[in-house]
């Protein structure tokens, strides 16, 4: 077989094992923008006795709304998305030039593991691009998309992205649903085990959407808020005199995110984690700007996991230059016996080494609820970097609660 002869006969190879997934590329993309990477790469799987098309994995770039970004699509239907070391390398290769040209990278992901036959080998690989993705963090933003069923070592590329994103009947776990359920003694599903809304408890769901059309928007509306892709500032015809007179009778998440951003331009991450923390990106005034607002009638308390979510959002503002605005009604420690024999108090800790070391990020606190004692202390004081300070006319600021202290 010649060699032009030899390359259409992989070419069509290739396009048929791969046809599923470049449908779902050319879905989230601008229209005719993908140029393939490494389009040939075939490689001899050994143990598996199969020709892998594209090593498993289809890489390149392209453009969401004229934005470059590039692109690395797990391929099921070669191997079931296995990673392999080849596939591994072909992936490393694509996040250099992402990490050179400072792109955002979006991962498409199906993959029920690693190909055992290749033993450590893969093992390798896997570290690879592990390694690969936290030297991408902090320079260029990080999507994961979870196609359908991410088991393994691809479930911690998604954990180690920025934004997370689950397909309906998708499952992301570190180990086969079916092999959790048994090692628990339980009879669960995958869903109950790795999907959506189970996954959304444990924050590694950033949103639940229903199909790529929705994700493409999504992150389209993300890119436009960052300033290194839609600019710190940008004109959005929001009228900032604007009155909110409902905050009179009632200050809640809903009302402050509708009085405060502008119209359109404020999107909640990790809505299902933690949820009395609403942690929200968007514009104020055209200006780009994180935020964090403690949703509690009579005050939140702290506990692991909101003081987990407080922490990662405030290093992604930091990562991304988002002045970072809280809006306080917050009270102490939660005071039960669970909280007292947890880490609570080292992720306090950590959570007070995250506001140090966003010194340079511009702060702003309103109290419109409560601040009261250490709730006080690390969200509305002066000595942890605070810029500007403010506080509702009937914001109630004090060393202890007296209904709790009444308790």
């Amino acid at each position: 077989m010649d060699k032009l002869t030899l390359l259409a006969s992989r070419k069509e190879e290739l396009f048929l094992a791969s046809k599923d997934i470049r449908k779902k590329i050319d879905e989230l993309i601008d229209e005719d923008s993908f140029v393939e990477l490494d389009r040939f790469s075939f490689s001899k799987n050994e143990f598996y006795q199969a020709d892998c098309q594209g090593e498993g994995v289809v890489t390149g770039f392209a453009t969401i709304n004229e934005i470059p970004v590039y692109i690395v699509a797990q391929n099921s239907n070669v191997l079931n998305g296995g990673l392999s070391y080849a596939n591994a390398n072909k992936i490393v290769k694509c996040l250099d030039k992402a990490l050179v040209s400072g792109a955002p990278v979006i991962y498409l992901l199906s993959s029920l593991g690693v190909l055992a036959g290749e033993g450590v080998k893969v093992l390798e690989g896997a570290g690879l691009i592990l390694a690969k993705i936290q030297e991408l963090k902090n320079e260029v933003p990080q999507f994961s998309v979870i196609l359908g069923d991410v088991l393994g070592s691809s479930a911690l590329f998604a954990a180690s992205t920025d934004y997370t994103y689950m397909l309906k009947d998708s499952c992301l776990s570190y180990a086969s649903p079916l092999v959790i359920s048994a090692k628990s003694g339980k009879s669960a599903d995958k869903l109950s085990v790795g999907g959506a809304k189970s996954n959304a408890q444990n924050g590694l769901t950033t949103f639940e959407v229903e199909d790529i059309k929705e994700v493409r928007n999504s992150i389209a509306n993300i890119l436009d808020v960052l300033p290194d892709f839609g600019g710190i500032l940008l004109e959005t015809g929001d009228d900032l005199n604007r009155n909110a007179p409902n905050l009179n009778e009632k200050a809640c998440a809903k009302c402050i995110i509708d009085a405060v951003f502008d119209k359109d331009y404020a999107i909640e991450l990790g809505k299902g984690f933690a949820p009395e923390v609403v942690t929200v990106i968007g514009r104020i005034g055209g200006y780009s700007c994180a935020t964090i607002i403690f949703n509690g009638e009579n005050g939140v308390v702290l506990n692991n996991n909101n003081i987990e979510k407080i922490k990662e959002f405030i290093y992604y503002a930091s990562d991304n230059n988002l002045p970072l605005i809280t809006f306080v009604n917050t009270l102490g420690i939660e005071q039960n016996l669970e909280t007292s024999n947890s880490l609570i108090l080292k992720n306090i800790s950590n959570l007070v080494y995250a506001i140090s070391a966003s010194s340079e990020l511009p702060k702003i606190n309103v109290i419109y609820g409560k601040a009261i004692g250490l709730g006080y202390t690390l969200f509305a004081s002066r000595a942890m970097g605070v810029d500007y300070s403010y506080a509702f006319a009937n914001a109630k600021i004090s060393v202890f609660d007296s209904e709790r202290a009444h308790k």
